[in-house]
């Protein structure tokens, strides 16, 4: 299945060109929870075991063409990011350390966009890239779990750009500026993608490819990159990991439009908007020297 929200937080079920709005399915889902129905529907089946009941006959029925695509997850718990898990990009950035020697760092919720929307670019003299990854939804608790059974453990995968301004502060700072984690367009369930370790990923800006790699290529797949963070944190469902960037990235500018296309999983765009980015050595806190 192919989950998504649309149209204010209603949640749908991508069939076709249509999109099943199941919202009214779930009458305990609270509408007004910043996390989303996706979020709540995923939490709700890791509780059962299951994933609710669905009478499609009974729900309306939105052109995909005419509905406007959000967020699949406005707000997750966690989002954990993982870095240098390519060797081409170690390579292109110069790094003596990958995923193996750094471990992962924590993304805030906050920056999430979903499709169509803009990333914003904070400063107007320092570079700031696209990173194209895969993202993993864990859809049930997570604690130092085995490699083997890493899989058990996810409710589907979706596309996301780890957004990163290329300036001297922490990871954490640098990649969580309002608007610099868009997620989409949905999330496809786990059963649909047999190998995650396996699929075609690419990423434009400009009607350009930058991008281009497979999965098969992570340092830490799927199944080592959640076994390892498990090990330092507890996963809850619906927490997202972006699984790392191959080489490619490259700098953004104002108009710019970024793709990032993953096979069997979809097709995220977004623009980038540059008007309201300021010089560095304006941001708050700075200290004269």
């Amino acid at each position: 299945m192919r989950l998504a929200l649309f149209n204010k937080g209603r949640l749908g079920l991508v069939d076709g060109d249509e999109l099943v709005d199941v919202t009214d399915q779930f009458a305990t889902y609270d509408p007004h929870s910043p996390a989303g129905a996706l979020q709540q529907h995923i939490e709700v089946a890791a509780r059962a075991g299951t994933a609710p009941r669905v009478d499609l006959a009974a729900c309306a029925r939105v052109p995909l063409c005419e509905a406007t695509l959000e967020a699949p997850l406005p707000r997750p718990g966690k989002i954990v990011g993982a870095p240098v898990n390519y060797l081409d990009h170690k390579a292109e950035m110069a790094y003596t350390t990958s995923v193996a020697d750094l471990g992962v760092f924590l993304k805030a919720n906050s920056s999430v966009i979903g499709p169509g929307q803009n990333i914003l670019l904070p400063y107007s003299d320092k570079r700031t890239d696209q990173e194209g990854e895969l993202g993993v939804v864990i859809g049930r608790t997570a604690s130092h779990v085995g490699v083997d059974e890493a899989l058990d453990h996810v409710f589907g995968y979706t596309c996301v750009l780890d957004i990163t301004v290329r300036s001297g502060e922490d990871r954490s700072t640098r990649k969580s500026f309002d608007t610099f984690t868009p997620i989409g367009p949905w999330i496809v369930t786990a059963d649909e993608i047999p190998d995650p370790d396996s699929l075609d990923l690419r990423c434009d800006v400009g009607g350009t490819t930058r991008q281009r790699t497979n999965t098969a290529h992570l340092i830490f797949g799927v199944r080592e990159l959640i076994a390892y963070t498990s090990s330092v944190m507890t996963l809850y469902p619906g927490d997202v990991i972006a699984t790392g960037t191959p080489a490619g990235v490259g700098p953004l500018s104002h108009g710019d439009r970024v793709v990032v296309e993953i096979e069997r999983v979809g097709r995220l765009e977004v623009g980038v908007d540059g008007s309201r980015a300021t010089s560095y050595e304006q941001r708050p806190g700075r200290r004269s020297r």
